[in-house]
């Protein structure tokens, strides 16, 4: 009897000095948890997609609370989000206007050239690594191989006809599609924006028209016939200032390769209908 009895006293008598042992340290080390986090948590959607910088909700909800972030940074809960995590920090939020990712690149098949077939894996990391940066002949285009599709997790984004094209209804600019693009093609732009510079390139007149019908010459047309001064060029490419850019569409008009879009629906004149007396 005493030879199972003191086997047990013993292992019960360390598992009492563990548990004090334990529980102190537990105290002693503690870190206090800010209440506000559990809080602004609450406010947050749960996607943890990393749109607004960290690795997911819990993250952003401590650093939101410690202020090492802004409250208005996520991209999918948006600006009744940002109320939400205003209310518990007790301040008023400036919500920024929302954004969604924009394709800077119309190459299609039919628009674009290739230099060569193309057999490898269907990414483009991966058709990064080949001859050329991959298989077209614009060196700055979209592969379309769809590595920006892999990375939604909304589905906003497919391939068609040889490019990447968002679908803006599914999109909540987190992000992830321009961080996977190796080409840098997608940016995220206000959802308000309807006139785009849809070119990537940073070559230059006939550079740019041997490998691409509808790609940005600089010409600098579009430049000179801004009235709000909104676009510059920057290496060889047009660059449109969105808070400047009021959508007026006159670049559009005036560029030849029609390397900028305009979205805008077109404003119905009003017709007059005289009164039959």
């Amino acid at each position: 009897m005493t030879d199972i009895l003191y086997p047990v006293l013993s292992l019960g008598g360390l598992g009492l000095l563990f548990g004090l042992v334990l529980g102190y340290a537990s105290k002693k080390f503690a870190v206090p948890v800010d209440p506000k986090v559990p809080l602004i948590r609450e406010c947050l959607p749960g996607a943890n997609c990393g749109g607004c910088g960290f690795a997911g909700c819990d993250a952003y909800a401590e650093a939101v609370a410690s202020g090492a972030a802004a409250p208005n940074c996520c991209p999918i809960g948006g600006a009744p989000v940002a109320t939400k995590i205003g209310e518990v920090l007790g301040v008023t939020v400036d919500s920024s206007d929302p954004k969604v990712a924009y394709v800077k690149c119309q190459g299609t098949c039919e628009k674009a050239k290739d230099k060569y077939e193309y057999y490898g894996l269907k990414d483009c990391q991966e058709a990064m690594n080949v001859p050329g940066t991959g298989a077209k002949a614009c060196e700055f285009g979209c592969l379309g191989y769809g590595s920006c599709v892999k990375a939604c997790a909304f589905n906003a984004i497919d391939i068609v006809d040889g490019i990447a094209k968002v679908n803006k209804e599914n999109c909540v600019a987190c992000g992830a599609c321009v961080k996977a693009c190796p080409k840098s093609i997608i940016e995220l732009v206000p959802e308000k924006q309807k006139v785009f510079v849809t070119c990537n390139s940073k070559a230059k007149g006939l550079d740019v028209k041997n490998v691409c019908s509808v790609g940005c010459i600089a010409c600098s047309l579009c430049v000179k016939a801004c009235p709000k001064e909104a676009i510059t060029m920057v290496n060889n490419l047009s660059v449109i200032d969105y808070s400047k850019c009021v959508n007026c569409g006159l670049c559009e008009q005036k560029c030849p390769t029609k390397a900028i879009l305009n979205f805008r629906q077109p404003v119905k004149a009003k017709v007059q209908v005289e009164e039959v007396k």
